[in-house]
């Protein structure tokens, strides 16, 4: 993969580290942290070309407290704000206030456990991307499975709600747990984003 196709505006979010790459003269070895260790549903790994000053843009992205991002205002403008890295992270409270508010199931696809009966791994979902400024409080955020999160990737909330993805997913909840998605759509102006315009120098 080049670097270009790689989702650099999803480090930090949807894209995070899963383990490590260490290497000797002759072989090199990819450790996974656990929760990865190939019993998961995921494709197999990227090698991504990284040259120039793409390393540089990794590491900023994945390191520095701001980020820049293109954002749009009320009117439809788009305009570059920054995000604070701090405000994706989501205290342990939040999460568990969300899954416990869900029914500690995925909003949209309904799973609680697995094929084998084991429970599946909850995440948070921004309702508003965190890209965009979407802010880590429980209005801003749902219940989903890894796999549906990872499906949704970075498709705004009403978008998803009519791709033919969540459509095949959403087959298993009922009619009343899809209006109470389609009834988010109405929030999500509400919600406060957290961004600030740089100023021009």
């Amino acid at each position: 993969m080049e670097f270009k196709d790689f989702p650099l505006s999803s480090v930090g979010n949807t894209v995070g580290l899963v383990g490590g790459v260490w290497a000797e003269e002759g072989q090199v070895y990819l450790c996974l942290f656990p929760e990865y260790d190939g019993s998961h549903d995921h494709d197999p790994p990227e090698y991504v070309e990284m040259r120039g000053d793409a390393w540089e843009r990794l590491l900023k992205q994945s390191d520095q407290v701001e980020t820049e991002v293109l954002s749009k205002s009320k009117d439809g403008k788009i305009y570059k704000a920054v995000i604070r890295k701090c405000t994706r992270n989501i205290s342990q409270i939040v999460s568990w206030n969300v899954f416990s508010r869900d029914g500690f199931a995925c909003r949209y696809c309904s799973r609680t456990h697995d094929d084998n009966g084991n429970r599946v791994p909850l995440t948070v979902d921004h309702l508003v991307l965190w890209e965009e400024g979407g802010p880590s409080t429980e209005a801003n955020l749902v219940s989903a499975c890894k796999k549906c999160n990872k499906t949704r990737g970075n498709t705004s909330y009403a978008d998803w709600l009519n791709h033919p993805r969540y459509q095949a997913k959403a087959e298993a909840l009922t009619q009343e747990q899809r209006q109470a998605n389609l009834d988010l759509v109405a929030t999500l102006d509400g919600i406060e984003l957290n961004v600030h315009v740089r100023s021009k120098r």
